[in-house]
This record gives C-alpha cells, structure tokens and sequence, in this order.
C-alpha cells in the first residue's frame, strides 16, 4: 500500500501565505494572523488564525479562504479552523506595521513623494450627478486593475455608500479604521457611522476633523488613485481638502443649463485661489438619445439646453491662464440612474449603455494623463560652493 506523504509546516504556510486578509489586502502571513498550523498522522490539519478585532464582520470569509488554502495541499484529509482574537500589544504592532512603521497617524497622499494620483470631483450646485461620476470613475479604473478608494467628503449628502452597494460598518482595530471593499474600492463615508437616515448637522471644525480621520486614521493602503467626492459649492470641505491635500486636482461636474455652468465656474475658481490644479469639466446630463419609430436613427435631444460644459471650460481656462478641456459629455441614461439606486455601476454591469462608455472613457482620460508635479519633491539640490 502506498502511503501518504503528509505535508511539512513549511508547506502548510505557504498555502496560508496566498490567504489575504478581507478587509486589509495583504497576506495573513506577513500581518502576523498566523496564531498557530500543524498536520497530526492522519492529515488532519489545525489551524488557529487571530483576528484584529472580536467582531469582526469578515471572519466566515477568513475562516473559508484559510480551509480552502488548506484542504488544497496534497496530503492533507481536514482542516479545522479555530479562531483566536490579537492582544492590544498585538494590534498596536500591526498599526505600526500598516503604517510603514510610524506609530503617528499621519495623510499618506499629502506626502511630497506620495505616487497616489489624488482627484477631488466637485460641482457648484447639487443635483448635477457629481456622485454618480464619482462612482462610475472608482469602478472603471478598478476594473482596469488599479488600486483605488473613494472618499465620500459630501457630509450632508452622503449617498456614496448607497450607490456603491455598502451597507455595513467599517471594521476598527483600535484608532484605524478599515474600509470596506465594494467593487474592488475601498470607499469610507459619514454615512457608515449615522445610524438610519439621520442628518448630519455640524459647523467647519467638525467637518474638517471628519475629513483629517477620513484621510488620517483609514487605512487605505497603497492606492494608485483616490477620488474624493465633495459636497456642492465652495464651503468648509473644498478648503479642507485644499489644506489637507494640496496636491489634490480637482475635476468639474456641471449640466448643459447656462445657469449651473456659471456656479460651476465659482467652484472652479475657488480650487485656483486655493492653488489646486482644475485638470478639467465634465459636463452630465448633456443629450437624451432617442431612436426615431420612422427612421430608425438615434438623434439627440438636449433637454437642459447645450454649451454649458464649453462655456465652463472656457471660461476657467480664461481665468486661470492654462487650458482647462472639456473631458467628457455624459448623456442622460436611466440605466445610470438605476444602477445607482441598486448599488451596481453601470460601468460594471452595463458596460455598452452610452453613459457607461461616456464615463470609462473619461477614466481612460484621466489615466492617461501625466501626473503634475505640484507638490512633489524634485529631488534637486543646489549646486556645492
């Protein structure tokens, strides 16, 4: 009878080294999770796996990956896993650790060398679709393989969570928060944190101290692109972001209507006093594509006028004395409006709708893009004497 090679420890923590914590996004291994692993004669294999915190809301999925990893390599009849909760010594070290070592919290994106490409989508009045943009440009660009998250800065309108399909707590190990993932974006709103439907009625300081733990105390890992969602006009958050971020570009969301390009130029213009580049305008809403019963063609209807997205790109390119290009021209599309409503985005589910290829161009756009160097480091000295 042949036996059964059984596998060696080494064996057993590689497998468990391809095993990614949920919420973290990184090896087991490497966050020292790894309470315990051993195989006994028969092949039968135990492991003990910390978790950060007791309630941990991702700890069936943990549980499954671990066994899953496990029962794959050859030899091996069971696995049972058990599950133990890390020490506060243990979570102060796994923070120092996410945090590359510094033990104070600190804005990885304001960081002179930060590689993160940092976008703040603002409008001048609500009801533009700013969020909507947000949304689908977060979920195009994950789709494209980037590592991407989203801040949901609107304080009074949060509706990120929402459109993004999230509906539970983040998880907190001690004073960092983990967001969640939805669509592979790691997004963070005041809206996880109010219960029910409740406003949110807070004067500047509270707002910029929201914002200083949204940036501060989530751990956001190594992102390649990070939008922020702000709320409409040119208030508390958009100076905030500015302090806070500055090398944060900013994009414009406006409608066709002369009378929301004229606010949104007021948005624009403020993110220039605040010395913060405007990379472009985005105008939504712009037609209604119709299919006529007797020809058979599709013909646009501009229902809230035209030319507004132009004007405001003009206008701003005037003011500012560098080019400020219309980026892309939304139209108007239920599908968007549904997708938003059921938390699924349209780039995602309904990738051939107008809209949709209206939006994952103007995320194709933006990656192409060159990044800027305001507030990076040359690397230049002066010359010695």
């Amino acid at each position: 009878m042949p036996t059964t090679v059984l596998p060696s420890r080494d064996a057993l923590l590689t497998a468990l080294s391809k095993v990614n914590d949920p919420e973290i996004r990184k090896p087991i291994t490497e966050l020292g999770m790894v309470k315990s692993v051993d195989v006994d004669d028969a092949g039968r294999v135990a492991a003990a796996i910390f978790l950060t915190v007791a309630g941990c809301p991702m700890k069936e999925t943990l549980t499954r990956d671990v066994t899953n990893a496990l029962a794959a390599i050859p030899g091996v009849s069971s696995v049972d896993v058990t599950l133990d909760v890390m020490s506060e010594e243990q979570r102060g070290a796994l923070r120092t650790q996410l945090r590359g070592g510094q033990a104070d919290k600190e804005i990885p994106f304001a960081r002179p060398g930060s590689l993160t490409r940092v976008y703040a989508v603002a409008s001048g009045k609500g009801g533009v679709g700013k969020s909507s943009v947000t949304v689908n440009l977060a979920a195009s660009m994950a789709a494209s393989g980037l590592r991407v998250g989203v801040v949901d800065a609107d304080v009074y309108g949060f509706s990120v969570p929402r459109m993004l399909g999230v509906s539970g707590r983040p998880t907190q190990v001690d004073d960092m928060i983990l967001p969640p993932l939805a669509h592979d974006v790691k997004v963070i709103s005041i809206g996880m944190f109010v219960p029910g439907n409740q406003p949110v009625v807070w004067r500047g300081p509270m707002l910029h101290r929201a914002l200083q733990q949204f940036l501060g105390d989530v751990f956001w890992g190594d992102l390649d692109v990070l939008l922020l969602d702000l709320p409409p006009g040119t208030g508390d958050i958009a100076i905030s972001v500015a302090q806070l971020i500055p090398n944060a570009e900013i994009l414009v969301v406006t409608t066709p209507q002369q009378a929301a390009a004229e606010v949104a130029e007021r948005a624009g213009t403020m993110a220039s006093m605040m010395n913060q580049r405007v990379i472009g305008v985005v105008e939504n809403m712009s037609y209604l594509a119709l299919t006529c019963p007797h020809c058979g063609e599709s013909h646009r209807h501009e229902i809230f006028g035209s030319g507004g997205g132009a004007t405001v790109a003009r206008t701003l390119g005037t003011r500012l004395g560098y080019a400020v290009p219309l980026l892309a021209q939304i139209p108007l599309d239920a599908h968007l409006r549904a997708s938003g409503d059921d938390g699924r985005p349209l780039v995602t589910t309904e990738p051939d709708q107008p809209a949709a290829q209206a939006l994952t161009g103007l995320a194709d756009t933006l990656l192409r893009r060159g990044r800027g160097l305001l507030g990076r480091q040359l690397g230049l000295a002066p010359a010695g004497r």
